[in-house]
């Protein structure tokens, strides 16, 4: 599964670039990963490819972008409305991939009724409404690291099910709510882990591959 977005993104560009069928090698390469491996993945969804001629590339797209129900439209509402909340919400790519953004959410009495874009930022104390009259099925945590919790948890007594954290931070949900962290410092210090290693030694860091 976690290979599917790799693939749908190597595709995505293929299909702006007019390309119209693709072979098995090809798309491996684009995607970083073995041809094989591709092949069995993508045998998985029930596509084959053709003979002598590749896999065709708006119907793969179609096929990988429902299995990660990228064909649902899904409402989605950010908590945090700082920097990053507001870079999240002005972001034009969600809508093109099925995610509908329907509500901002701050705690901060300032920011409250405040205009980003088309949405107007409501108080944290309302989600559990919004949730419900929006039927919110992805909450976004833009919040800082000490208020991430707290936001977790109100994001799941409102009944929302699925959790993307980009606070710095762990937090914790039950069972049955399913959470994914973002975390650009950790990849950052990934990155200088590997410079430091290449200017000190001159070894090239290796390359990362897709699963």
């Amino acid at each position: 599964m976690a290979r599917l977005p790799i693939y749908l993104r190597a595709l995505t560009t293929l299909a702006e670039d007019g390309v119209t069928t693709v072979s098995s090698e090809e798309l491996a390469a684009a995607a970083g990963v073995n041809s094989a491996k591709l092949r069995k993945d993508l045998s998985y969804l029930g596509s084959y490819g053709t003979r002598g001629v590749g896999y065709d590339v708006d119907h793969l797209l179609h096929e990988i972008s429902r299995e990660l129900g990228l064909t649902h439209d899904w409402p989605v509402a950010i908590v945090g409305v700082g920097n990053l909340g507001h870079a999240l919400a002005n972001y034009r790519g969600f809508g093109a991939r099925g995610y509908r953004i329907v509500a901002l959410v701050d705690a901060d009495p300032a920011k409250v009724g405040r205009r980003v874009g088309d949405l107007t930022i409501e108080a944290l104390d309302l989600l559990p409404e919004i949730a419900r009259e929006r039927g919110v099925a992805i909450g976004i945590i833009a919040t800082p690291a000490a208020a991430a919790q707290e936001v977790a948890d109100r994001l799941v007594d409102a009944g929302v099910a699925s959790i993307l954290n980009f606070a710095p931070t762990v937090v914790s949900a039950p069972s049955g709510v399913s959470l994914r962290k973002v975390d650009l410092a950790i990849e950052l210090q990934i990155l200088s882990f590997y410079q430091l290693r290449r200017a000190t030694t001159g070894a090239a860091p290796p390359r990362e591959r897709a699963g």
